[in-house]
């Protein structure tokens, strides 16, 4: 199973706001590759601006403290935001938190189509996602 950082997500009141900072403050491009297709009737439905240094993206999404409720999972990733890693086997990442005793919200396909996402707290409560694309 191989882990690879795929993506910084920050939580804003304005996303407009922060993608013009990214962008005109940092230098950061606006991303057009590989862009996660949102499913917003599943429980999250705020507007997400996406920017990157050519090689790690930043999802820049609205702050959505009720994601968690309206999707009936645990660990909410749009409150706060979150750190994301892509891997090549989320079973065997699964069974490998089953086995450090980490508890995991399993969002499945809920917010990203053709994305199998969990999402977990780090010993601080900062918010981890690991996800799998699926075949097409």
């Amino acid at each position: 199973m191989k882990l690879t950082l795929h993506h910084i997500n920050l939580s804003t009141e304005n996303v407009a706001r922060m993608d013009a900072f990214y962008r005109d403050v940092l230098g950061l491009k606006t991303e057009t590759d590989g862009l996660p297709v949102l499913e917003k009737g599943k429980g999250y439905s705020a507007d997400v601006a996406f920017v990157t240094d050519g090689a790690i993206q930043m999802h820049l999404a609205g702050r959505d403290v009720l994601a968690g409720f309206k999707t009936g999972q645990i660990v909410n990733p749009v409150s706060r935001g979150h750190i994301a890693y892509r891997t090549d086997d989320l079973d065997a990442f699964k069974a490998h938190l089953d086995a450090q005793g980490v508890p995991y919200s399993d969002w499945g396909h809920t917010a990203v189509q053709g994305w199998q996402q969990i999402f977990f707290y780090d010993p601080d409560g900062n918010v981890i996602e690991v996800h799998e694309v699926a075949p097409d």
